[in-house]
């Protein structure tokens, strides 16, 4: 058996950012941060510009917008649709900024796009 040299030592911090490089993490981390962001951002713009203008159309604001009904035992259920309404137009304009997100990086071919069909060798 032949010794293998003493490899070499490494602090725990040293360690701990190749760790955190190799894997993504920074970047994982830095893409969570900014996806928190954007969320505000749109759930205020639905919050504030989206509702209230729907609501110009509509009795009332669409977060107020409700429906009760009654149960078997005379006990009122109240459905809050409207802010369902404004959670589905949160999403939809969310997915709309993350594909146009990866769209800008497919111009600059930061990404590969796995649309398209792979060619055979």
């Amino acid at each position: 058996m032949t010794e293998q040299p003493p490899a070499e030592k490494k602090s725990f911090k040293e360690q701990y950012i190749a760790f955190l490089i190799a894997f993504g993490i920074i970047g994982l981390a830095i893409a969570f941060v900014i996806g928190q962001a954007v969320s505000k951002v749109v759930s205020s713009f639905v919050k504030d510009i989206i509702d209230p203008t729907i609501g110009l159309f509509l009795p009332g604001s669409l977060s107020n917008m409700s429906a009760t009904v009654m149960g078997i035992y005379g006990t009122p259920s109240e459905f809050k649709y409207g802010d369902l309404i404004s959670n589905i137009i949160e999403f939809i304009i969310i997915a709309l900024l993350v594909f146009l997100a990866y769209k800008v990086l497919l111009k600059y071919k930061l990404v590969e796009d796995k649309t398209k069909p792979e060619e055979k060798k």
